[in-house]
C-alpha cells in the first residue's frame, strides 16, 4: 500500500509518488499535477529553455526507473498513487507553452486533466498499450506504459493550445 512508510523505504518512490502528492486521498494525479504546476512555477525563473529540456531528460529517464521499481515494490502494474507521469507530462505542457501567465496555465491544466481522466481516442489506446499480458512480470514496459499515455495526453493538450493559438 501507498503511504508515507511506504515512501520513505526507496529513493525511487519519492520520485514517482511525486514526493507524496500521490499520496493523496483523493484525485492523486490531480495532486501530482498541481505539484507539478507548483515546482514550474518556482523554477521557471531559474531555467531557460536548454536547462529545462535537459531537467525534461533526467525526468523521464528517472521517472521510467522510478516507476518501473515503484510499480514493482507495490505488486501494481500502474499503481494510482504513481503521479511522476502526471508530472513529467505536465511540465512539458508548461514548457512548450512557456512563457504564459495564469489563465492559460489554468486552461492547460483543465485540458491536460481532462485527456488523462477521459482518455479519449489516442489516449485510451496508449494507456492501453502497454498493459500487462498474462504471465508477464511487472517490467520496464509497463513502466514505460505509466508515462507513455500521459505523454500522449500532453500532445493532445498541446495540440488544442496550438489550435487556440492559431485561431485567436
Amino acid at each position: 500500500r501507498a503511504d508515507w512508510p511506504f515512501m520513505r523505504g526507496h529513493p525511487a518512490r519519492w520520485i514517482a509518488l511525486g514526493f507524496g502528492s500521490g499520496l493523496s486521498p483523493w484525485a492523486p494525479g490531480t495532486a501530482g499535477t498541481l505539484w507539478a504546476w507548483g515546482v514550474f512555477v518556482l523554477l521557471a525563473p531559474w531555467l531557460s529553455g536548454p536547462w529545462w529540456l535537459g531537467l525534461l531528460a533526467i525526468s523521464a529517464t528517472g521517472g521510467w526507473w522510478a516507476c518501473t521499481r515503484t510499480a514493482q515494490h507495490l505488486g501494481i502494474a500502474d499503481p494510482g498513487a504513481i503521479v511522476w507521469d502526471e508530472v513529467l507530462a505536465f511540465w512539458l505542457v508548461l514548457w512548450w507553452l512557456a512563457p504564459a501567465g495564469f489563465w492559460p496555465q489554468l486552461a492547460a491544466f483543465a485540458l491536460f486533466r481532462l485527456f488523462d481522466a477521459v482518455k479519449p481516442g489516442p489516449v485510451g489506446w496508449a494507456d492501453q498499450a502497454f498493459k500487462l499480458r498474462p504471465g508477464e512480470l511487472i517490467g520496464w514496459r509497463q513502466g514505460f506504459g505509466i508515462l507513455f499515455d500521459d505523454l500522449v495526453a500532453a500532445a493532445c493538450t498541446v495540440g488544442v493550445l496550438m489550435a487556440w493559438r492559431a485561431l485567436t
